[in-house]
């Protein structure tokens, strides 16, 4: 009995700490865009590194990180990515 309870704490804190890897961004009552929609710009990502949203249809904002330019859906997730842009890169 005792090695069920065990088994069954021990899957429920490996689920928990899995489930906590995914990012918890949310965005602020209204998305602010600093621009209007943003046409025939290149970026690397098609999907917005902060919140995960696709950003190929209404690209609002872009950031440049390493001679790369990154895109995004709004003037917050700009903002998030440009404090610690290394960590949202992709590898």
């Amino acid at each position: 009995m005792k090695s069920k309870i065990i088994l069954m704490v021990l899957l429920s804190v490996s689920l928990m700490s899995c489930a906590q890897e995914t990012p918890k961004v949310k965005h602020k009552q209204t998305m602010n865009s600093s621009k209007g929609n943003i046409k025939n710009v290149r970026t690397v990502n098609s999907e917005d590194p902060i919140c995960h949203m696709k950003t190929a249809e209404y690209l609002k904002d872009t950031a440049v990180y390493k001679n790369k330019v990154y895109g995004f859906c709004s003037a917050y997730c700009k903002e998030e990515f440009r404090k610690t842009p290394g960590k949202y890169v992709q590898k």
